[in-house]
């Protein structure tokens, strides 16, 4: 068994997928999970690969979160779309990625993507609140590469 399928459990993922359905229930935002076992380049630029690769760029708002992890290489990226960066608190994400990093740290990968889904989720909230019409424009599934 590789790396990224040991990384979470079967009913683990669907607790994540859950967290994204609650997180984006009150909100047009859109927030994806990516899962991979190395980056060969810097996890950043990666993760901005991956954020146009899944149409994370094609957002109505521009409000779309990607939580991007490279299991191997034990690093992540929160990605945030322009819309929603240019309205969360400059330090939003640094906060974001503490939260994550302290379970991650103790070995709980799949209460810090929670943690890091709801707390995107109740900003996005804020400042993209649903309305009549909006419809999901991703998928809520975890992304695997």
């Amino acid at each position: 068994m590789s790396k990224i399928e040991a990384f979470l459990t079967a009913q683990e993922e669907q607790d994540i997928i859950k967290a994204i359905r609650t997180a984006e229930q009150n909100t047009s935002g859109e927030i994806r999970v990516h899962l991979e076992k190395t980056s060969n380049k810097d996890a950043f630029d990666r993760a901005m690969e991956v954020f146009h690769y899944l149409k994370m760029d094609n957002t109505k708002q521009q409000n779309g979160v990607l939580i991007y992890v490279a299991v191997e290489d034990k690093t992540f990226v929160i990605y945030g779309d322009k819309g929603i960066n240019d309205v969360v608190p400059s330090d939003f994400w640094d906060c974001t990625k503490d939260v994550m990093q302290s379970h991650f740290k103790n070995g709980d990968f799949k209460q810090g993507l929670i943690d890091g889904v709801l707390k995107a989720g109740k900003q996005l909230e804020t400042h993209f609140p649903w309305i009549h019409g909006d419809v999901n424009e991703l998928t809520d599934d975890i992304s695997k590469g």
